[in-house]
């Protein structure tokens, strides 16, 4: 997969387990992976310079929550040439997935819909598209 030899990816998530199949799915499929449990974590990385192709974030985490981190992506205009896609184990009855939308996330991905190549195929086809 050449096409992925440039991407880089921040993947933020409180599950431990999660977080260490998707490093494994992307960094199989060529992406460098940088991981973050939480997204306190993951904003510092991103205001030390990391420049992703893509943020994939979880929306419900304690503390900073993904609604949230989005929002102070967008207030200090971190990894603006980033695809933003939302994590959620929530169906659209909660109203976490508009929120994001409003804010601008360029995908959502239910967890329990996909397995993880398939989110791997998302997130590639959602960085082209942002490409055209």
């Amino acid at each position: 997969m050449d096409s992925n030899a440039k991407h880089t990816i921040l993947i933020v998530d409180d599950d431990k387990f999660l977080l260490a199949m998707y490093q494994t799915k992307f960094g199989k499929a060529g992406w460098t992976v940088e991981a973050s449990l939480n997204a306190t974590e993951a904003l510092q990385k991103l205001r030390d310079g990391l420049q992703p192709s893509a943020i994939m974030f979880d929306i419900i985490m304690p503390g900073v929550d993904g609604v949230e981190f989005l929002s102070l992506l967008k207030k200090e205009k971190l990894a603006p040439r980033a695809a933003l896609i939302a994590l959620t184990n929530q169906g659209k009855e909660d109203g976490s997935i508009e929120k994001v939308k409003v804010l601008g996330v360029d995908g959502y991905i239910v967890k329990a819909a996909l397995i993880p190549s398939e989110v791997v195929e998302m997130v590639q086809r959602i960085v082209d598209g942002r490409k055209k």
